[in-house]
């Protein structure tokens, strides 16, 4: 049963002339001052949702993001700040990407923020996608192989800094501490100065392969899964649920993930799908390229697989394949309410806030979905709450 309504907001300014026919996406060149507006807009949105009980803003990290897209560099200073600005809404990363990280300077700041906000950041870690970023910083990413080895053991250092008091690790990439002279002794060991304060910690990771979902399963990591057709949702949901039990870390079917959708409310279905499909192209416009259209065609293969589409879906193909709900809230909540049914421990639903859309007019849907959409599920006001 549906209880928390999450955010995610990769970073986006708002952007102009957009839709299939808009401006290309390799193309657009923003100022500073404009790149820099991010920052006053999640601002602006969590404050919103602060005061209408949402659970949680998410955020993605990125870098070098010229075109205006993913303009947020550092996700735990982000919601540190954040925090500031609101009373309970928590912060998200979706995602720290790890390999761009010493997994010790990751888990400093993170034990840091934990602290000083009293458990309102939520910590995420990701592989990467984009060569631009991942490459630049030193770390593999087009030989996927070595970065996920990499990202493995980055992620094997990371849960050694949260969950003991002192620890040396030796592994190929990484050891710590090195086997140096201090202080008149030789180091063997070191201990993480602060830890969190609520431990254990829970980290989220994207599903995005049958290998990492056994690799998250076998090391308790939670999973997020946004913007999938239903059956591949289906799919992903029931391998984390048997890698879960394979693992000896049974879980209902559902628990301890976020579901993520787009979502458009107005009068009519025609109407919603009319007003959010230029921002729906936008999106796919930028994201198609990375492999970010995870739906099946009518044989149940994948797009972008041989013989399934590989272009940009549009808004109706979204729709049909419950990843977009669009229309009046008594249609959305349909929508919700048909996958929630499947999955009993699902308990977590995030909005997508498609990148087109300006953040006045997020806003208003956000506001008019706290008004309409989540009295439906009487569990998530007892969560905000």
């Amino acid at each position: 049963m549906i209880k928390r309504f999450h955010v995610l907001y990769v970073g986006q300014i708002e952007l102009d002339n957009i839709g299939l026919k808009g401006t290309p996406a390799n193309d657009r060149r923003y100022s500073d001052q404009r790149l820099s507006e991010v920052f006053g807009t999640a601002r602006d949105v969590a404050r919103t949702m602060d005061d209408l009980g949402y659970y949680a803003l998410w955020a993605a990290e990125h870098h070098f993001q010229r075109e205006g897209y993913e303009c947020l560099p550092n996700l735990i200073q982000l919601g540190l700040w954040l925090a500031t600005q609101t009373r309970r809404l928590k912060f998200g990363c979706a995602f720290n990407v790890l390999p761009m990280w010493h997994p010790i300077r990751l888990a400093e700041d993170y034990a840091m923020a934990d602290i000083v906000t009293d458990g309102r950041v939520i910590m995420g870690v990701g592989r990467g996608y984009h060569s631009r970023e991942v490459e630049t910083f030193g770390a593999p990413l087009l030989d996927a192989e070595a970065n996920r080895e990499y990202f493995e053991e980055q992620l094997q250092l990371l849960l050694k800094c949260f969950n003991e008091d002192s620890f040396h690790f030796k592994g190929k990439y990484f050891e710590c501490p090195p086997p140096v002279d201090y202080r008149g002794y030789r180091l063997k060991e070191i201990t993480m100065v602060p830890r969190p304060k609520h431990l254990p910690v829970d980290i989220w990771m994207p599903i995005a392969s049958g290998r990492t979902i056994d690799m998250m399963a076998r090391y308790g990591l939670k999973a997020m899964v946004t913007l999938n057709g239903e059956k591949i949702l289906d799919d992903v949901v029931r391998a984390y649920h048997a890698a879960c039990a394979r693992h000896g870390r049974p879980k209902q079917l559902g628990e301890d993930m976020i579901w993520g959708a787009g979502l458009y409310l107005a009068g009519s279905q025609e109407e919603a799908i009319r007003r959010v499909e230029p921002a729906h192209d936008e999106r796919y416009k930028w994201f198609a390229p990375f492999g970010f259209v995870r739906y099946a065609d009518d044989q149940g293969r994948t797009w972008g697989t041989p013989g399934a589409p590989s272009t940009i879906p549009s808004i109706r193909e979204g729709v049909k394949q419950k990843a977009w709900f669009c229309g009046t809230p008594a249609e959305v909540i349909d929508g919700i309410r048909s996958i929630e049914a499947k999955y009993p421990g699902l308990e977590d639903f995030m909005i997508h806030w498609a990148e087109g859309l300006s953040p006045a007019e997020f806003k208003e849907q956000l506001r008019w979905f706290a008004r309409d959409v989540m009295p439906a599920f009487g569990k998530a006001k007892l969560a905000a709450e």
